[in-house]
C-alpha cells in the first residue's frame, strides 16, 4: 500500500523526489547517471513535453525523444522510470490524455476523432483504452458529464 501511494503521489501530484523504490535503485545500480545529469535530462524532458508538445507526434518513441533532447536513450529511460515512476509510454499517454481532456472541454464541437489525432494517437482503440484507464470514462462520456455538471441549473441541487 505504501508503494502504491508513493507511485500515485509521484504520478498525479507530480512530486518527484530523489528516493525511489529498492527495485529501481537495484536496476540502475551501475548506470553511472549523476544527479546533475538526471536533473538536466528531467528538465529537457519536461521542456519537450510541456513547451514543445512533442507528444503530439504520432510516431514518437523513446529513441526519438532521446535524439530530440540530445541524451542517451538508456539514461532518458532511467530518468523517466526513477523520477516519474512510469515508463516512457505511460508518460506519453499521461500528457496526451491530459491535453485530450482539455480539448474535449474547450472544443465541444470538435469530434473525438479529431481530438485523438491532435494529441498524437493513431488508433481509436488505443486512445479509448488509455482515456478510460485514466478517467474511468469514454471520451464522449467525459465530455457529456463535464457539459452536464458545468451547465446544470441550481434548482436541481438537493439541500
Amino acid at each position: 500500500m505504501k508503494k502504491f501511494l508513493k507511485v500515485w503521489a509521484k504520478r498525479y501530484l507530480m512530486e518527484y523526489d530523489v528516493e525511489t523504490s529498492a527495485y529501481t535503485q537495484e536496476k540502475y545500480k551501475k548506470s553511472g547517471l549523476t544527479l546533475e545529469q538526471a536533473v538536466a535530462i528531467k528538465n529537457s524532458i519536461e521542456s519537450a513535453f510541456e513547451e514543445e508538445k512533442i507528444y503530439r507526434q504520432n510516431d514518437i518513441g523513446l529513441v526519438e525523444l532521446s535524439n530530440h533532447i540530445g541524451y542517451d536513450r538508456y539514461k532518458v529511460s532511467e530518468v523517466i522510470n526513477k523520477y516519474y515512476a512510469m515508463n516512457f509510454y505511460a508518460l506519453l499517454n499521461f500528457y496526451r490524455i491530459n491535453e485530450a481532456k482539455e480539448l474535449l472541454v474547450s472544443k465541444p464541437f470538435s469530434s473525438v476523432k479529431s481530438v485523438m489525432y491532435e494529441v498524437g494517437f493513431n488508433s481509436k482503440n488505443s486512445f479509448y483504452n488509455a482515456f478510460k484507464k485514466d478517467t474511468g470514462l469514454s471520451p464522449n462520456d467525459f465530455r457529456n458529464l463535464w457539459a452536464y455538471t458545468e451547465n446544470s441549473p441550481q434548482q436541481f441541487q438537493f439541500h
